[in-house]
């Protein structure tokens, strides 16, 4: 946080407090120019560190002065598991299976966050340990498939997961399209849920979290980076 204060600082950012968990706290960066609403998020897992330092990496390098994009960031939503390498919360439970839940006071907080103002593309970064490489779940208005070009830009430091079959669900060349009611996943992820509130643009993605620490950490920066450049 230290480094995303940083960051808050040459963006002109503001860094606010969504809630706390297990007895620490989960921040959110805000603001921007006026145009399109674009929603980052990472360390919903806390086993998932690769995730986290990839959109650190992007936000640093990111030049803030060149695109009229209004951001929403959550650096990581799960620190209590992140800092004890733990995917589940504090409660033993998976964060990312409750976006629906409102009676939990972090959700309910996320939820009237995202309200205020739903964003148009939404990029949640995850790791996989079963997975062969890097891929993406996309969840899309029109039947349009948008992520390609920046499941490319990834796989020049990790490659590609070419499986037919990947979770249960088909596969093309690291592109997993999720069926329409979402009848797929139990529970309602973090990608689903913001769908559900109006975003159009949902992508979740992978990269495997057994292959070395610095390129995953290096795909998920040109991850962001590419998908940013696309809108």
């Amino acid at each position: 946080m230290a480094q995303w204060r940083s960051v808050a600082r040459n963006s002109a950012l503001e860094v606010t407090q969504l809630g706390e968990a297990g007895g620490e706290s989960v921040f959110l960066l805000s603001g921007g120019g006026g145009g399109r609403d674009v929603y980052l998020s990472s360390g919903v897992h806390g086993d998932e560190p690769a995730a986290v330092w990839g959109l650190l990496e992007w936000a640093r390098a990111y030049d803030w002065r060149a695109r009229d994009l209004r951001f929403l960031i959550l650096p990581c939503l799960n620190p209590w598991g992140f800092t004890r390498n733990m995917r589940l919360d504090f409660r033993g439970r998976d964060l990312n299976r409750r976006f629906h839940v409102v009676r939990d006071p972090l959700v309910a907080a996320w939820r009237r966050t995202v309200r205020k103002r739903v964003p148009s593309v939404a990029l949640c970064l995850h790791e996989d340990y079963d997975a062969e490489g890097c891929y993406v779940y996309e969840r899309s208005a029109g039947g349009r498939v948008f992520s390609r070009g920046a499941l490319q830009a990834a796989a020049e430091h990790v490659s590609v997961d070419r499986r037919r079959l990947i979770e249960g669900r088909a596969a093309r060349d690291g592109l997993v399209r999720r069926r329409e009611d979402g009848s797929d996943v139990v529970g309602r992820p973090e990608a689903l849920a913001l769908w559900d509130l109006g975003c159009p643009l949902a992508l979740t993605f992978e990269t495997p979290s057994e292959r070395e620490f610095g390129l995953r950490v290096a795909a998920h920066a040109a991850f962001v980076g590419e998908a940013l450049r696309a809108l």
